[in-house]
């Protein structure tokens, strides 16, 4: 079902839903997709801006458009009827954003500030007088922390942003913390660490080298390498989205949600060489500006208060998206 909707109009009824901004991106469609599979109903909110190529993330959301259960609303989340939608929801999973670390400098900063924060306050300016609101996920980032000084990083490390979309991400955090301490807006924020597997966005580092070995041509490396990430398939995402959305002790904490595992990018595509069967060509490029030398998440936090434990290891998850690859290209 896809629904325009303007601030007057909507198709809603009585019953309480989960609302899912960014539902055709890559993490958004997976977690619409476990939703529907709970028996959920589930209202996906997603403006398909040309970040990347819209046609990709209605392919991410086609199959679902045949569930009773589903409704899709196109549109800006600063100029929906936030008031209305919320009346029938009881849980926000708010993971729409102007993604990209590398694209965030220079002209392109307002994209970031309208809809990482700006988009963010209006959403929780409605939610904080929403009757039945009982969950308010949002969606923040590892780039939060930049280069940590101690690795793994936990929650109570001070966050230093080397990046524009990373102090974007981390006043939009801070407002959920304040709606939350100044209005009891039930917010929960979950940090990702480089997230990874099928749906995976076309400038996201796996699926571009996959798409490259595909094509035969040489996969761009940033610096020399030796950065170091701690890589999380997407699954273990959701599950960490579904665990804060339920678990009354998550109400206004902050969690990372890791891989469980730092590597080092060389070794990621030694795997990749032997995932795919055959050399992988690599050109070395200057280092990006923005870019964390290492990542690793501390997710002790995660584990005792949402349960959280990852279950797909980086050489599973890799051949997943390779195979998801292989079938979207060709």
């Amino acid at each position: 079902m896809n629904i325009e909707l303007d601030q007057n109009t909507t198709k809603l009824d009585s019953m309480t839903k989960s609302i899912v901004t960014g539902a055709a991106g890559f993490i958004g469609s997976h977690l619409v997709e476990a939703l529907l599979a709970q028996g959920k109903e589930v209202i996906g909110i997603d403006e398909f801006n040309d970040y990347y190529d819209p046609h990709l993330k209605r392919k991410n959301i086609a199959h679902l458009h045949s569930s009773p259960n589903f409704e899709l609303i196109e549109g800006d989340i600063q100029f929906l009827d936030w008031h209305k939608l919320l009346d029938s929801a009881d849980v926000v999973y708010h993971l729409a954003a102007q993604a990209g670390v590398r694209a965030s400098w220079g002209q392109s900063f307002r994209a970031y500030t309208e809809r990482n924060l700006n988009a963010t306050q209006v959403l929780l300016e409605a939610a904080k007088d929403a009757k039945h609101l009982k969950r308010f996920v949002f969606a923040s980032t590892s780039s939060v922390y930049g280069d940590a000084e101690t690795l793994p990083t936990h929650e109570g490390i001070c966050p230093r942003p080397v990046s524009p979309y990373g102090i974007t991400k981390l006043a939009a955090e801070q407002l959920c913390g304040l709606y939350y301490k100044n209005f009891g807006v039930p917010f929960v924020s979950l940090r990702y660490f480089s997230v990874y597997g099928p749906r995976q966005r076309p400038d996201m580092a796996f699926h571009k080298f996959f798409k490259s070995v595909l094509q035969d041509e040489a996969i761009p490396i940033y610096g020399d390498g030796q950065q170091t990430r701690d890589f999380t398939f997407v699954s273990d995402v959701v599950a960490a989205n579904l665990a804060a959305a339920t678990i009354p002790e998550a109400v206004g904490e902050i969690f990372n949600i890791g891989g469980g595992s730092r590597t080092v990018l060389t070794q990621v595509l030694a795997t990749m060489t032997e995932i795919v069967g055959r050399p992988i060509q690599r050109n070395y490029i200057e280092k990006a500006m923005g870019d964390a030398r290492h990542t690793a998440a501390d997710v002790s936090k995660a584990a005792k208060i949402l349960g959280y434990k990852p279950q797909v290891t980086l050489i599973e998850g890799l051949v997943q998206e390779w195979q998801w690859v292989n079938k979207f290209y060709t």
